[in-house]
């Protein structure tokens, strides 16, 4: 029997000792023991053949229920307390000594039921923590660890895309400069009395902004303003607080594996760092430019930095809570699907540097240039495209050309997205994979649409904010059809 060869292999604990002599823990010692036990039975995970793992993993999940079963019944009934032995085939086992084997049992035993290697570092059936403590504490599995991580960074996905869409009404409704000084706990409180609203709105009113174009604003206009800046830097808190407090958290409880930390803490400091990029932005809008009568509008440059940063966290944060949460498709590597794969990389690309370029039109007002498609005025390439000098300038700070640039990155991925989407079709896929390549490609053409008529109708507000909105949406999908199409690690 396997019971009672483990039960006396794991009683021998001064003959393991002495087996491996460069083992100082004894408990090392003993698991070793009883793994080799496993081994010489057929038990263990690596000599299990592969037609069996079903019925062996179905068979450990009933013995491990009455292993249970015998712990409980021997550690809180009194039958077990008063019982002085326990016979198994005709030899007298004490009931402690029964007890700690029916834990090791627990503990080694099933492991062989786990396909994934036992290792330090990574968890096995029950965590290492339960293994090396002794007092027989279970923490998470890794699977039930790796949904919450997921579950966790879903959310703090989606507090990241809140963040983007509230910061382009913020822009749209020119509300980024209603507030002139950043504080991290101070400003937390928005001026309550008469008083303070005034103090605030004489602060304003010493920058370029209020000088030059809202000369004739009211207290009452200005209160709209400032609590939509205020809304913004608040969301951003929240943010931070969405990352860095339930990372603290896993952290401690030990639910990270190693390259889970790495991520994790590049994830944190990029948050910090969006924040102190996000005042270095408005900064740039506070400014005395004394030779320029131009409106006062932060720096483009500025703009793009802290929109791409905050796609890169979002992005970031969304295919890691994919990859943990959606089960990975075992597709057959061919040269089809290689392309395939490939392709859906610079096709995602290609979304991300469009949606980076709508910072550079937001930034300049170039939506209000050439309001007409597809032609933009009378022609089909207007002349200002190289006013600036030299050359390169006009990508950046020429209206015309960034907007002539967004159209053309526009039609870009909207082809890229219908070209992937009939590659797809020629291939054999899941039918999750093709769930999403047919969602990429309905995203793809309303946000064309959204755009069209965003710059049809001049920029409106509403529509503005639900074309800058769909650009994430449109970069989701295309994150979630590449993580369909991800290899398998050998």
């Amino acid at each position: 029997m396997v019971t009672y060869e483990l039960y006396k292999r794991f009683l021998s604990c001064a003959t393991a000792q002495s087996r491996y002599p460069d083992l100082s823990d004894r408990k090392t010692a003993q698991r070793r023991t009883v793994r080799e036990a496993l081994n010489t039975h057929g038990l263990a995970r690596n000599h299990i053949n592969n037609g069996s793992i079903a019925r062996s993993q179905k068979f450990l999940a009933i013995f491990q229920f009455f292993l249970r079963m015998m712990i409980n019944l021997l550690q809180f009934s009194k039958l077990a307390r008063n019982m002085g032995c326990v016979t198994i085939q005709h030899r007298c086992i004490s009931s402690t000594g029964l007890v700690w084997m029916v834990r090791m049992l627990l503990l080694c035993g099933c492991s062989c039921g786990i396909k994934r290697p036992w290792r330090p570092g990574q968890y096995s059936t029950i965590s290492e923590v339960a293994l090396q403590s002794g007092r027989g504490t279970v923490s998470l599995p890794s699977k039930a660890a790796e949904q919450m991580v997921g579950r966790w960074l879903l959310v703090c996905s989606g507090t990241v895309a809140g963040a983007v869409i509230l910061g382009g009404v913020t822009r749209l409704t020119e509300s980024g400069l209603s507030m002139v000084d950043w504080h991290l706990i101070k400003e937390m409180k928005p001026p309550t009395s008469q008083e303070e609203w005034e103090a605030e709105f004489q602060k304003y009113q010493q920058f370029p902004e209020f000088k030059i174009l809202n000369h004739d604003m009211t207290l009452a206009e200005f209160k709209f303003i400032w609590y939509m800046e205020y809304s913004h830097r608040m969301w951003g808190r929240l943010v931070g607080l969405a990352y860095i407090l339930p990372a603290a958290y896993f952290w401690r409880k030990g639910w990270l594996s190693r390259g889970m930390k790495g991520r994790v803490l590049a994830l944190c400091g990029l948050v910090c760092f969006q924040g102190l990029l996000g005042w270095y932005m408005v900064k740039s809008g506070l400014e005395e430019k004394p030779d320029s009568h131009d409106i006062p509008r932060v720096s483009q440059y500025r703009l793009a930095a802290h929109l791409g940063s905050a796609l890169v966290l979002y992005c970031a944060s969304l295919w890691t809570s994919l990859s943990l949460l959606l089960p990975q498709h075992k597709l057959p590597e061919t040269r089809q699907l290689l392309w395939l794969r490939r392709f859906a990389h610079g096709t995602a690309g290609l979304v991300f540097l469009t949606a980076l370029s709508g910072a550079f039109v937001a930034g300049l007002d170039a939506g209000l240039v050439y309001n007409s498609f597809p032609k933009m005025g009378e022609s089909w390439i207007p002349e200002d495209l190289f006013t600036f000098s030299p050359t390169l300038r006009n990508v950046f700070e020429n209206p015309t050309m960034v907007q002539f640039d967004h159209r053309l990155l526009g039609i870009s991925s909207v082809t890229a997205v219908t070209v992937l989407y009939f590659l797809s079709q020629r291939i054999p896929l899941p039918r999750r994979t093709k769930m999403a390549a047919v969602t990429l490609l309905a995203l793809a053409y309303t946000q064309v649409g959204l755009g069209i008529s965003t710059l049809l109708m001049y920029v409106p507000t509403p529509l503005a904010a639900t074309h800058q909105s769909g650009s994430l949406a449109l970069l989701s999908a295309a994150l979630w059809l590449m993580n369909e199409l991800r290899r398998v690690p050998k």
